[in-house]
């Protein structure tokens, strides 16, 4: 039997947002695996999960750059202990330089790793930057997450970041000219679908774009919720879920915020007949930090 720690329970109890004593019943129940655990609570119904966030730092600032002629963004996030910290004039720098260096790279890094080694149009490195944090508060100081999209031809780019700088989103939309790109219409798409994946949260553009196997588990929690009926029924009740499931975590498939009357898919159609072309939503990138 696997030692449950209070650190697995508290992972556990942020995920899924039950009781000490459920979180910590239910690693007991699977050895102390966290994605069974996981499955586990879900499938006795006592949770409704977000699998798609990571936050292992409360506290920090996301910073957004984009190219002079528009082709290249960035999203980029650094990461610190406590709110302290992340509004000192030498983290609010740091920042700036990590989102500089990633714009100005030849090419995307690959990992944290290779972005820290990366220098802004100063020369500074980005790790020599966050050094310089944690040799004077003594507060470790980290690269999160972080994007850059490059368009490859006709399309619009976008940022945007909440007042409070823990949470940003970078978005592509593709057109078929220039000219479409650049309609106000599509500028303004672009804004309110940033803004829209920043409160809402979505997985995926489409349903293609969904990890099957992250489908396939969430089809084995709906047959758990229905076990016992006929196998017709069964079917027609896990199609029914999943295709909720989708319009909660696609983007083209959720309610646009700002009129739920139409689906997002529904706002980029329109869209694209004012801006005289079609549009397609690429790809996204949402950080968060805390």
């Amino acid at each position: 039997m696997a030692e449950i720690t209070t650190a697995m329970v508290k992972q556990l109890r942020d995920r899924t947002g039950q009781s000490i004593g459920d979180c910590r019943n239910a690693l007991k129940d699977t050895d102390g695996d966290m994605e069974q655990a996981v499955d586990l609570l879900r499938k006795k119904g006592m949770a409704v999960l977000d699998k798609r966030s990571e936050r292992e730092t409360r506290e920090g600032k996301i910073v957004n750059r984009m190219s002079e002629d528009g082709k290249s963004a960035v999203l980029t996030s650094l990461c610190c202990e406590t709110d302290f910290t992340s509004k000192n004039d030498l983290f609010q720098a740091a920042a700036e330089t990590l989102a500089d260096a990633l714009l100005q790279a030849e090419s995307i890094p690959e990992s944290t790793e290779a972005l820290e080694q990366l220098t802004d149009s100063n020369g500074k490195k980005v790790a020599d930057a966050t050094h310089e944090i944690v040799g004077t508060t003594g507060e470790k100081t980290t690269v999160g997450s972080f994007a850059r999209f490059d368009l490859a031809g006709p399309g619009l780019l976008h940022c945007y970041v909440h007042f409070n700088g823990k949470i940003g989103t970078l978005v592509q939309i593709d057109a078929e000219s220039d000219q479409v790109a650049g309609h106000e219409a599509v500028k303004t798409l672009a804004s309110d679908l940033a803004m829209h994946i920043t409160a809402i949260n979505p997985v995926a553009v489409d349903r293609d774009q969904i990890d099957p196997e992250l489908i396939e588990r969430e089809k084995e929690v709906a047959r758990s919720q229905v076990e016992g009926k006929p196998d017709n029924i069964i079917d027609k009740i896990v199609t029914g879920k999943i295709n909720k499931w989708f319009q909660q975590v696609v983007l083209l498939e959720q309610p646009f915020v700002k009129d739920d009357s139409k689906t997002v898919a529904d706002l980029v159609k329109e869209t694209g007949k004012t801006a005289g072309g079609p549009l397609t939503v690429r790809r996204f990138k949402r950080l968060q930090i805390g």
